[in-house]
C-alpha cells in the first residue's frame, strides 16, 4: 500500500468514527441526568467485571515498555493494578453524585418586546482526546464526557494500546447495558502519527481537541489543529520558600510536592529559596530530598552551600522532569522568584511558603498560573481535590477553561427564546 493509499484509508476510518460520534452526541444531548447516571454505573461495573482482561492487557503493555528501556516514572504512569482499577471505577461512580450542568439556566431575562430569553448550558458535541501512556485517562475522559452529554474519540499512546482497547471494550459494554449508543466512546487504534494529524483537522465532525501529555505532543497538536484546542498537562511547577517561611512547613511541602508522586504534572520541578534563609534551611532540605532519592540540579549558590550537587544548566529551569529530579535556585527576594517563574514556568501551579501576608499577596497576585498557593503543595491542583470529581486534564491556558477541567469545562451554552409571534420591525 502506498503512502497516499494508507493515508486515504486512515482518513476514511477516522471519518467513519467521528461521524458516528456526531450521531451519538445528538442522542446524548437529550438524555436525562438519571439515564446518564445509570450508564455511568454500568460503566463502572463493567470495569470491575472485566478487570482480569484489563490487567492482562496492561501487563503486555508494561512488559513491552520495560523491554524498550522506559523510565521508572513512565512505567508507573502506565501500570494498572487491582487497587488502581478499583479507584478508577470509584471515580466513575463519584461523577454520578456530581450535579449535571447540562440544561442549567445560566441567566434569564425579558426583552423589551416581551420575549423571554434564557442562556442555557449545553454539551460541546464531539471531543477528541489525544493523550499519552495513562490508561486512567481513558476512563476519566469517557465518564466526564458522558455526564456532560458529549461523545468522545480517544487516541491514546501506542504504549498503552492493549490497555486502552480492553478498557474501551468494558466501557462500551456498559453503554450497551444502559441502552446508550456505544459510539459515544470510541478508541482510535491506529498508531501512525498521521492519525493525530488527520483527527485534529476534522472540523465538520469534531468540536474540540484536548491534548494531554508532554510538551512535544501538545505543541504538535496546537500547531496542526484546525479544530479548537485546550492545552493541558505540561507542569513546570515551582515552590518558593520565602525568608519568613515556617521552616518545618517548608520541608514538609517541598518533600510532598516533589516525592509524593513525581511522575505527574503537578509535582514540583524547581525549588526557589530566599537568600536569607538558604544557609540554614537549604542544606537540611536537600538532605531530606536526597534521602528520598531526589537528584538535585543546583545553581552556583546552592552548590556553595551543599557539596556534591550537580550544576544546573539553563535547560533545567524549563524542564518538566516527571521524575525524582529537582532544580534548586537561591534568589534574592520574592521579586526575583516571581521573575524566574514568569520566565520559565508553564502557567500550571506555583506555591509560596511564607508567614508574611503581604509577601504572599504579592506572589498570588503577580504569578500568572492556573493555580497559585500560599503555604500548600502544588500537588493539590487536582480535580478530585478541588471537588470536581474526575478531571479530563489541567488547562494551562485562559480560554475556554483554566486549571482542573471538570464537568463545567466540558460545556458550552446557547440562547433560547420564548416568543408569541415577535418579529424584527
Amino acid at each position: 500500500m502506498t503512502t497516499v493509499e494508507r493515508q486515504t484509508t486512515l482518513y476514511e476510518q477516522l471519518s467513519r468514527q467521528t461521524r458516528a460520534a456526531k450521531i451519538a452526541a445528538r442522542i446524548l444531548a437529550s438524555k436525562s441526568t438519571e439515564a446518564k447516571n445509570q450508564a455511568l454505573e454500568h460503566m463502572a461495573e463493567m470495569l470491575l467485571l472485566r478487570q482480569a482482561d484489563i490487567l492482562s492487557a496492561n501487563e503486555r503493555d508494561v512488559a513491552q515498555a520495560a523491554a524498550r528501556g522506559s523510565t521508572k516514572s513512565f512505567l508507573d504512569r502506565l501500570t494498572l493494578t487491582p487497587a488502581r482499577i478499583q479507584t478508577i471505577a470509584e471515580s466513575v461512580r463519584a461523577i454520578v453524585d456530581l450535579p449535571d450542568p447540562i440544561g442549567e439556566v445560566l441567566d434569564r431575562w425579558q426583552l423589551h418586546n416581551g420575549m423571554m430569553m434564557e442562556k442555557r448550558s449545553v454539551p460541546l458535541g464531539v471531543i477528541a482526546m489525544i493523550y499519552e501512556a495513562r490508561p486512567n485517562v481513558t476512563v476519566d475522559a469517557a465518564a466526564l464526557t458522558l455526564k456532560t452529554g458529549n461523545a468522545v474519540v480517544l487516541r491514546g499512546s501506542a504504549d498503552a494500546l492493549a490497555s486502552n482497547r480492553a478498557i474501551t471494550v468494558a466501557l462500551r459494554e456498559g453503554l450497551r447495558a444502559a441502552a446508550f449508543p456505544e459510539d459515544a466512546v470510541q478508541l482510535v487504534e491506529a498508531v501512525e502519527h498521521e492519525a493525530v494529524d488527520l483527527l485534529v483537522r476534522m472540523n465538520e465532525t469534531v468540536d474540540l481537541v484536548i491534548p494531554r501529555g508532554g510538551a512535544q505532543l501538545i505543541r504538535s497538536v496546537v500547531e496542526k489543529s484546525t479544530v479548537p484546542v485546550i492545552e493541558t498537562g505540561v507542569g513546570n511547577c515551582h515552590v518558593y520558600v520565602d525568608a519568613e517561611a515556617d521552616e518545618q512547613m517548608a520541608w514538609d511541602i517541598i518533600v510532598n510536592a516533589k516525592t509524593q508522586r513525581p511522575s505527574v504534572c503537578n509535582a514540583a520541578e524547581t525549588l526557589l529559596v530566599h537568600a536569607d534563609i538558604a544557609p540554614r534551611w537549604l542544606p537540611q532540605a536537600i538532605q531530606q530530598l536526597q534521602e528520598r532519592g531526589v537528584a538535585i540540579q543546583g545553581c552556583e549558590r546552592t552548590r556553595q552551600l551543599v557539596q556534591g550537587i550537580t550544576a544546573a544548566q539553563e535547560s533545567d529551569w524549563s524542564t518538566e522532569y516527571l521524575d525524582l529530579i529537582l532544580a534548586v535556585k537561591v534568589v534574592a527576594d520574592v521579586h526575583e522568584a516571581i521573575e524566574h517563574i514568569e520566565t520559565y514556568g508553564s502557567r500550571h501551579s506555583e506555591s509560596i511558603i511564607t508567614r508574611n501576608a503581604e509577601t504572599a499577596a504579592l506572589f498570588l497576585q503577580q504569578v500568572d498560573a492556573a493555580a497559585v498557593y500560599h503555604n500548600a503543595s502544588t500537588r493539590l491542583t487536582d480535580g478530585f481535590v478541588f471537588g470536581f470529581g474526575a478531571e479530563i486534564g489541567i488547562s494551562t491556558q485562559k480560554l475556554h477553561a483554566r486549571g482542573p477541567m471538570g464537568l463545567q469545562a466540558l460545556t458550552s451554552y446557547k440562547y433560547v427564546g420564548y416568543g408569541n409571534g415577535q418579529i424584527i420591525q
